[in-house]
């Protein structure tokens, strides 16, 4: 095919499910393109247990950031180029959006993405969901969880964390809900659950695997002053043009997709002046806002072996609040089967075999970074400067604190305590702000979170690169829709919030 109604570019979380909605009609073409591969027989992609193979791999861009000022500057940033995207790779931790997050999005200009909106599109998910399999947890897991709840007075989450409610107290500790079927450790990605069953069966559905897309093609200037430019169609690294009758829906996530407006003539015109781009729409906020959960780290001797048992092996956690306002947390806290401690080992510490560890993230965070290109080039890798840590007020340094705190308090309670021995990281003798900070901002992990490069926003807000249609601001026939359009990054894992913007947005499109 040459063209179709409407062109998606990336078969990732919501490209893939966004393809495969639109298609529903019979009437309608569509045609996905994704840069890498089909997942249909790729093992490590289907099974959720073998997530961290997909980490690093031959799918992965490991993309990297520019050197940080005051956050860990080694952080290898996956991104899946394959089918399914991030859904292929993550570990399904799956959270419906809270409805403090939507509340603050539809502040922020949002107009229609508020709870009583996009809350029912939970329903409508074809993604298996549920709370983790009795016979998938792992006993000291469900130990920590015990321990959570005794050290930080929180409720206990017996029977999957998330209800589907507006959430008016999110505190608690327990095991998770997740994307994945639990009697074949089949992961709840949306090209298994969406995409391939529709190709099975739709003429008018067609992919497109192996080929990046360097550009968006727009239409000549046709002189009237009052029109803009609009997107046509996209132009193929191996130089076919395909043609959107409709429109061109930019699906490639929160690095890749303001990588290729920019690439395409639309961002700060010093940006493409910069890259040697010509300027189709000078548009600020392309790749700023950059939003992620930047992780501490707390390891301990572990004075037992730990069970292998394990959806995931990050099937577990906590969730608080620091302040007064139950369903706006602070902290997120990952109660993971094995450590992870990849940071603090480049860094010179040496761990036992057996070790045991807390990761709690900064759920809410104040810093902004950004994305941008210096070349026209897409294999040229785009610039990421996540800024953490650098708010003016301080916040993120100390909820960082405040989480890593916490999670010492929870190794000090049973039947957690009974798991662990010596505190291997930061280490028990690190103990002033100053010197917790220092090493774990150094140390800190990414939870592969990047959003919110190219949100959407209200028509007096500047920066706001996409209005609440998720339309691109200053051309026309263009959206974005994944995780680059949420204004603020969710307090919680966001993949399903992913999916139900996804979800929307196929019927804002129809409509």
């Amino acid at each position: 095919m040459s063209g179709a109604d409407y062109v998606v570019v990336g078969g990732g979380t919501a490209g893939a499910l966004l393809a495969t909605r639109l298609s529903e009609d019979p009437g309608t073409s569509v045609i996905l393109v994704e840069a890498g591969p089909s997942d249909e027989h790729e093992d490590r992609a289907r099974t959720l247990r073998r997530w961290d193979e997909m980490v690093e791999s031959e799918y992965d861009l490991d993309y990297r950031s520019v050197p940080q000022v005051r956050g860990n500057s080694e952080i290898r940033q996956t991104r899946s180029r394959i089918l399914g995207g991030c859904s292929t790779t993550n570990t399904m931790i799956a959270w419906t959006p809270l409805a403090a997050d939507l509340q603050d999005w539809v502040a922020r200009g949002a107009e229609g993405w508020g709870p009583d909106e996009i809350l029912p599109y939970r329903e409508r998910l074809l993604t298996p969901i549920q709370p983790v399999a009795d016979a998938d947890r792992n006993q000291y897991v469900s130990d920590v969880v015990e321990a959570a709840c005794a050290a930080l007075d929180l409720p206990l989450k017996p029977s999957g964390w998330d209800d589907g409610s507006l959430n008016a107290d999110a505190r608690g500790a327990g095991f998770f809900d997740v994307g994945y079927t639990p009697e074949s450790n089949l992961r709840s990605s949306t090209s298994i659950h969406y995409l391939h069953p529709a190709l099975a069966q739709r003429s008018n559905l067609s992919v497109i695997t192996d080929v990046v897309v360097t550009r968006i093609v727009f239409d000549e200037a046709d002189g009237d002053p009052d029109s803009v430019p609009r997107a046509v169609g996209v132009r193929l690294a191996d130089g076919r043009v395909l043609s959107a009758e409709r429109e061109v829906l930019v699906c490639a996530g929160a690095i890749d997709s303001p990588a290729l407006l920019q690439r395409s003539g639309v961002g700060p015109v010093p940006v493409l002046r910069a890259a040697g781009v010509d300027v189709v729409a000078d548009l600020p906020g392309v790749g700023e806002n950059l939003q992620d959960h930047a992780e501490g780290l707390v390891v301990w001797e572990a004075t037992r072996s730990v069970p292998s048992t394990r959806a995931s092996g990050w099937d577990a956690g906590a969730m608080l609040t620091l302040g007064d306002t139950p369903g706006a947390p602070d902290v997120l806290m990952h109660f993971p089967v094995e450590a992870w401690a990849v940071h603090p080992e480049n860094h010179g510490y040496s761990f036992p075999e057996q070790i045991v560890s807390i990761a709690p993230n900064v759920a809410k965070p104040s810093s902004r970074g950004r994305v941008w290109i210096t070349s026209p080039d897409p294999a040229v890798a785009p610039c990421i400067d996540y800024r953490y840590f650098t708010d003016a007020e301080g916040h993120d340094e100390s909820i960082l604190l405040a989480g890593v705190r916490a999670a010492r308090r929870i190794a000090e309670a049973e039947p957690m305590a009974s798991w662990v021995g010596r505190e291997l990281f930061p280490g028990a003798d690190v103990v002033t702000d100053a010197e917790l900070s220092e090493v774990e901002r150094a140390n800190h992990q990414t939870v592969y979170h990047v959003s919110c490069t190219c949100k959407m926003g209200s028509d007096d807000d500047p920066m706001a690169v996409l209005d609440p249609q998720l339309r691109v601001r200053g051309v026309s026939g263009l959206r974005v829709v994944d995780a680059s359009s949420m204004p603020t990054l969710t307090a919680t894992n966001p993949v399903v919030t992913i999916m139900m913007v996804a979800e929307r947005a196929a019927d804002l499109i129809r409509d």
